[in-house]
C-alpha cells in the first residue's frame, strides 16, 4: 500500500519551484536590463521590472550595433555564428556517420587501429593544438573565412564513438537481408541505417550546435576581420572595455539575443533529443 503524504508532494514541488527560479533569475535580470537606458543601471537599486526602451536597445543592436565591436551590427554576428554553428555541426555528424559505418561494416588491414586512434583524439581538445591547427590553417590562407571558422572542428570522436557502438546493434539479419535484395553499400547505408540513426542524430545535432555556437576561443584567434566576427565574441568585446564602463542595456540584449538560436534549436527537436538519449530498442 503507498502512504499518501501530500506534504512531501509539496515540499517537492516548492524545491523544484525554487531551483527554477535560481536558474531563471540571471536570464530575467539580463531580460531587465536589456530594456532600459544605460544610467539606469549603473545606479542602486537596480531595476527589477521592465523598462520603455527595450524597442530601442533591440533596433541599435540590430541595426547598428554597440561601439564596444566598432558598430558591427547584431544581425551579422548572428548569422556568423548560425553559419559556424551549423557547419561545424553538420561537418561532425557527417564524417562521423561515414567513419562509424567504415569501422562496423568493412573489413580492411588495422581497422580497430585506427578507431583507437580516432578514440584517443579525445584527449587532444582544441586548447591542446591549437598553434599547430593555426599554423596548418595560415598556410592554406583560410584566416578571415568561414573555411577556417569549421574546417578545423568538424572532426569529433565522441560522435564517431557514439555511432559505431549503435551500428553494432543492427542485427545481422538485417545487413544480410539487404544483401539478398542486392542493396549495395551506400544503399544500405543510406536506405537503411540513416532512417534508423534518426533520433541519434536529432541528439547530437543539439549537443553540436550548442558547442559550435558557443566557441569563443578559435573564433578569436583567427578572425581579425570585424565582418566575421561571431556573437560570443562580439559580448566578450562589449564586457572588456578596459578602463570604461560596459554599456550594460545593449550588452544584456546582446545575451539575450545570443540565447535565442539554441533555445529554439532545443525546442524543435526537443522530443526527437529526448529519445535518442534514451531509447535503447530501434
Amino acid at each position: 500500500m503507498v502512504e499518501n503524504r501530500p506534504w512531501l508532494g509539496v515540499l517537492t514541488h516548492a524545491t523544484l519551484i525554487l531551483g527554477v527560479a535560481f536558474l531563471c533569475f540571471p536570464v530575467w535580470m539580463a531580460l531587465v536590463a536589456s530594456t532600459h537606458p544605460g544610467e539606469a543601471l549603473s545606479r542602486s537599486p537596480i531595476p527589477l521590472w521592465f523598462g520603455d526602451q527595450g524597442w530601442e536597445n533591440y533596433a541599435q543592436l540590430l541595426t547598428e550595433g554597440s561601439p564596444a565591436v566598432g558598430g558591427v551590427d547584431l544581425s551579422t554576428m548572428l548569422l556568423n555564428s548560425f553559419i559556424m554553428a551549423i557547419g561545424i555541426t553538420v561537418g561532425k555528424i557527417a564524417i562521423s556517420l561515414i567513419s562509424a559505418f567504415a569501422i562496423v561494416y568493412f573489413r580492411f588491414p588495422f581497422r580497430m587501429l585506427f578507431f583507437w586512434l580516432i578514440f584517443i583524439t579525445l584527449m587532444l581538445p582544441v586548447e591542446v593544438r591549437i598553434l599547430p591547427t593555426y599554423d596548418v590553417v595560415a598556410s592554406l590562407g583560410m584566416l578571415n573565412s568561414y573555411s577556417g571558422l569549421i574546417i578545423p572542428l568538424i572532426a569529433s570522436a565522441t560522435a564517431t564513438f557514439l555511432f559505431r557502438q549503435f551500428f553494432l546493434t543492427i542485427p545481422d539479419e538485417l545487413v544480410e537481408a539487404a544483401r539478398i535484395d542486392r542493396a549495395g553499400p551506400i544503399r544500405f547505408f543510406w536506405d537503411i541505417l540513416l532512417p534508423l540513426s534518426k533520433t541519434n542524430i536529432a541528439a547530437l545535432f543539439i549537443i553540436l550546435f550548442i558547442y559550435g555556437w558557443n566557441q569563443y576561443l578559435w573564433p578569436f584567434l583567427i578572425t581579425t576581420d570585424q565582418d566575421l566576427y561571431t556573437i560570443v565574441m562580439g559580448i566578450q568585446r562589449m564586457v572588456n572595455v578596459g578602463e570604461g564602463l560596459p554599456i550594460w542595456h545593449l550588452t544584456m540584449g546582446t545575451a539575450i539575443l545570443a540565447m535565442v538560436p539554441p533555445v529554439l534549436v532545443v525546442l524543435a527537436m526537443q522530443r526527437l533529443f529526448v529519445k535518442g538519449l534514451v531509447e535503447s530498442e530501434k
